[in-house]
C-alpha cells in the first residue's frame, strides 16, 4: 500500500477510428481540452500535464477538488476543458487560460474551466493501473465527482454509429473506446483506447517555421502553429483585438510543391519577430498569421 499519491503520466490512445469489433468497449465524449493527472491529497491538488510537469497554477479553481472529495485521497486522469456558448469543450477558448501560470480573479470568472475525471489510477493507498477499465469506471462512478468545477465523464449508452451520427449534426469533436477489460499503461500509448472524430474541423493559424533535417535542412521542415483565443464575434463583443497562443508544429503532410509554393509566400509575409503572446524556442523564421484548416 502507498500512502503518498504517485506522480503518473497519462495513458493515450493506439487506435484511431472505430475498433473493428465494438463490443466490450465502453465509449466516452472526446473532451477538446488540456489532458491533466489530478493528484487529489488530503487538503491539496496537484495538476500535471501529458508530460508530468506541473500546472497547479494554472487552474486555482480545481483546489477545491480535496474538499469535495474527502476523505479519500486518490490520483485522477482527466482534461480540463472550458465550454463555448454552444456548451461544446473549446480548445481556442482554453488558449485563454493554458499559459497563464496565475489567473487573474477577471481571467477566472471570464474563462472559467472544469477538470472532467474519466479515470481513477489510484484511490486510498492502492495502485489500481493494474485493475480492468470497468472495475476503475465502477470505482470512480462511486466517488460521486460533481461540483462548481469538476465533474465525471459520462458513459455513453449508445453504439459507434449512433455517436457518429450524433457527433455530426451538433458538431461535437467525437468520442473515446476504451476496452472494457483493459488495464491503465501510464505513460504509454495502447490499442486498448481508441479515438473516434467525428470531422468536426479545428481552424489553426500558421505564423512562422523551421527547416527541417535531411533533405529540407535548408528549406521549410514543419510550420509553427496557433490558435487564436477568440473569434471574430468575441472580440467585438469584448472590445479587444484576438490574441494569437502558439500550439505546437506539424511538418507531415508537406510535399515539396506545397513547400516549394509556401516558400514563395513566406517570403511575402516575412516579418522581424512572432506574433504568437507565447512564442517558442529561437530559431525559427516568423510570418504574418496564415490561416490554415
Amino acid at each position: 500500500m502507498q500512502h503518498q499519491p504517485p506522480r503518473l503520466l497519462p495513458m493515450l490512445a493506439g487506435g484511431t477510428g472505430i475498433p473493428p469489433d465494438p463490443t466490450g468497449y465502453q465509449l466516452e465524449p472526446k473532451l477538446d481540452g488540456q489532458r491533466v493527472i489530478a493528484i487529489v491529497g488530503q487538503d491539496s491538488v496537484v495538476l500535471t500535464n501529458r508530460r508530468g510537469g506541473e500546472i497547479t497554477g494554472t487552474y486555482p479553481e480545481i483546489a477545491g477538488l480535496a474538499e469535495a472529495l474527502s476523505p479519500h485521497t486518490a490520483v485522477l486522469d482527466g482534461e480540463v476543458v472550458t465550454f463555448n456558448e454552444k456548451g461544446q469543450s473549446s480548445f481556442q477558448r482554453l488558449q485563454r487560460r493554458m499559459h497563464v501560470a496565475r489567473p487573474t480573479a477577471r481571467l477566472r470568472v471570464e474563462t472559467p474551466v472544469s477538470f472532467i475525471a474519466f479515470d481513477v489510477l489510484w484511490l486510498d493507498g492502492e495502485l489500481l493501473v493494474d485493475r480492468p477499465q470497468s472495475e476503475r469506471r465502477r470505482i470512480l462512478d462511486g466517488l460521486g465527482i460533481k461540483g462548481r468545477a469538476w465533474q465525471t465523464a459520462p458513459v455513453l449508452d449508445a453504439t459507434p454509429d449512433e455517436l457518429m451520427a450524433a457527433c455530426r449534426q451538433f458538431g461535437l469533436e467525437g468520442f473515446m473506446a476504451k476496452r472494457a477489460g483493459a488495464t491503465y499503461a501510464p505513460g504509454r500509448r495502447s490499442t486498448a483506447w481508441w479515438k473516434i472524430k467525428c470531422g468536426r474541423r479545428r481552424e489553426f493559424v500558421v505564423g512562422g517555421w523551421s527547416t527541417g533535417q535531411g533533405s529540407r535542412e535548408t528549406s521549410i521542415g514543419s510550420l509553427a502553429l496557433g490558435c487564436y483565443d477568440l473569434s471574430a464575434a468575441e472580440a467585438e463583443t469584448q472590445g479587444r483585438p484576438p490574441r494569437l497562443f502558439y500550439v505546437g508544429q506539424a511538418g507531415s503532410g508537406l510535399n515539396e510543391e506545397m513547400i516549394r509554393q509556401l516558400t514563395r509566400l513566406f517570403a511575402q509575409i516575412e516579418v522581424p519577430s512572432p506574433l504568437f503572446v507565447n512564442p517558442p524556442r529561437a530559431g525559427l523564421h516568423w510570418v504574418q498569421p496564415l490561416i490554415f484548416t
